[in-house]
């Protein structure tokens, strides 16, 4: 009797465990949800990644910067987690966070080289140079639906891209660079296509541009140590192309990260260059 008691006795904590872990759900990031939008132009449907202000159900008159990114399945968790403390403890002003992330059905590195790249490369396998269009997309769909649906802050829009994100960050900069208040460039791939932005920028229209652009990038990011590319050299040469503009409206700084490689360099990156414009 006593060994069928022990025994009934490890069979319902074995029953009552499998039912706790059967009843565990997913994790999902406070207050925030996911909107498809779609392209009209290439018909292509773009899930956005949407959170929301701690503050923002209650201060229901008061309208917030938006804060958008690229690669979104990526920076979108990391930039959520890294503002969280300092927003809510008041030392960084508060702001919709919109992650902006990679065509539905398309691999995830064949739509960022197709969208963020600026110019058609014959070299690459995969599509490239549909950054026109895709910003223009984000302006008149995704900056529109977020208008249309929360209280935002028309004046105080932030871009954070990297790699390829900060490439076609830096072609937004160039080409219409009133669609953002601010913009955060990490690691930006200005050697894609033999330096075609640097290219760019000589033909580029440089006037009255009122902008924060904040560089920044992995200290291991050259050819000296472990990349293929020198995106040290190339930071720092836009970054003085862009004081050699003399616009006084522009305030720029550059960030080289200690240690820090093409790989791991971004959550600095975010953080940091939130820090330099929100804080508080």
């Amino acid at each position: 009797m006593k060994l069928s008691i022990y025994t009934l006795s490890l069979l319902l904590i074995f029953i009552s465990s499998f039912s706790i872990a059967s009843e565990t759900t997913s994790f999902q990031i406070p207050r925030s949800e996911v909107v498809e939008i779609k392209d009209p132009k290439n018909q292509r449907i773009y899930p956005l990644f949407i959170k929301l202000p701690k503050s923002y159900v209650k201060n229901d008159n008061k309208n917030y910067p938006v804060i958008y990114l690229t690669d979104a399945w990526y920076s979108f968790q990391i930039v959520s987690g890294a503002t969280r403390y300092p927003m809510n403890a008041s030392k960084m002003k508060e702001a919709i966070i919109v992650g902006i992330s990679y065509a539905k059905g398309s691999r995830g590195d064949s739509s960022r080289v197709r969208d963020y790249t600026p110019s058609h490369n014959k070299a690459w396998q995969q599509k490239t140079g549909g950054a026109q269009q895709h910003m223009e997309f984000i302006e008149n769909s995704v900056i529109k639906y977020m208008k249309e649906n929360y209280r935002t802050d028309p004046s105080d829009r932030t871009f954070i891209g990297n790699s390829l994100g900060g490439l076609f960050g830096t072609y937004i900069l160039l080409t219409k660079p009133t669609l953002f208040k601010n913009y955060i460039l990490g690691s930006p791939s200005y050697w894609f296509d033999n330096r075609f932005i640097f290219r760019l920028e000589k033909r580029a229209k440089i006037k009255n541009i009122h902008a924060n652009v904040f560089i920044a990038i992995g200290e291991r990011e050259s050819k000296a140590l472990e990349s293929s590319y020198e995106m040290v050299g190339d930071a720092k040469a836009f970054y003085k192309k862009m004081l050699a503009w003399q616009q006084p409206k522009l305030k720029a700084k550059i960030l080289i990260i200690a240690e820090a490689n093409h790989e791991t360099a971004f959550p600095t990156t975010a953080i940091q260059g939130l820090h330099w414009i929100y804080s508080k």
